[in-house]
């Protein structure tokens, strides 16, 4: 029996009035979180500063809380918290790498996997000798292994991160922490025990968890809910 209390989580991107797919999302993970007793927290996930805009962050807010989805705690703000993933970096050290390659160098002619273009790993000879800014991102070295996972809804998932991912960025050339580093630590600090997202964070969950196996994290349980689609199928 499973006695550690149920943490869910929403995280919107406020780059925009709340789109539909992501309001879906909000209620999937808060009904599950309801469900099992258990607190929904809210995060503004606006270290991507290209994206964001702080007058969205409220009309978001208003849209959740008008179909009556009313967070617990405070809402943690990704940038106020940068301190938290360069200390992170820090501890990754020795599995990154700078790359200096813009994407249009390396974008064309590169095989496809679970999230896009693979990276081809050009620069993963380098040294990363200094986390001080500089004009070129920083990329996670990924083991030459296979991630499986259960998820809650789909069941057993797997993905070769050398077949299918490829190295990711952790901190971009602007500077920006990127997505999946500031994910992994935010759902530590906060003990969220279970996420619940949409299917086209599926593949990145297998960065998720091999950043969460370096660092030492907990792993949350994951449920990844279809996603809402247009009649073609396109995502909506």
């Amino acid at each position: 029996m499973n006695t550690i209390p149920y943490i869910g989580r929403f995280a919107p991107t406020p780059s925009g009035p709340l789109h539909l797919g992501s309001l879906v999302a909000a209620l999937g993970s808060f009904l599950d979180a309801r469900a099992h007793g258990g607190r929904w927290l809210l995060r503004v996930e606006d270290v991507d500063s290209s994206r964001s805009r702080s007058d969205y962050i409220a009309a978001q807010m208003h849209s959740l809380h008008c179909h009556g989805l009313h967070h617990d705690g405070t809402v943690r703000v990704q940038s106020a918290h940068i301190a938290d993933y360069l200390a992170a970096l820090d501890c990754l050290r020795p599995h990154l790498y700078p790359c200096v390659c813009s994407r249009k160098h390396w974008h064309d002619g590169a095989r496809m996997g679970a999230l896009g273009s693979i990276y081809p790993g050009t620069c993963r000879g380098k040294v990363l000798t200094s986390l001080a800014p500089t004009d070129a991102a920083i990329r996670l070295r990924l083991p030459d292994t296979t991630v499986a996972f259960h998820d809650r809804l789909l069941g057993d998932c797997c993905f070769s991160l050398a077949d299918n991912i490829g190295d990711p960025v952790l901190r971009r050339r602007d500077g920006d922490i990127a997505y999946a580093l500031a994910v992994v630590i935010d759902d530590a600090l906060q003990g969220v025990t279970d996420v619940v997202r949409g299917q086209d964070l599926v593949a990145a969950t297998a960065i998720h968890l091999t950043l969460q196996s370096l660092l030492g994290l907990p792993q949350p349980r994951y449920l990844h809910l279809p996603l809402l689609l247009n009649p073609d199928g396109s995502k909506l």
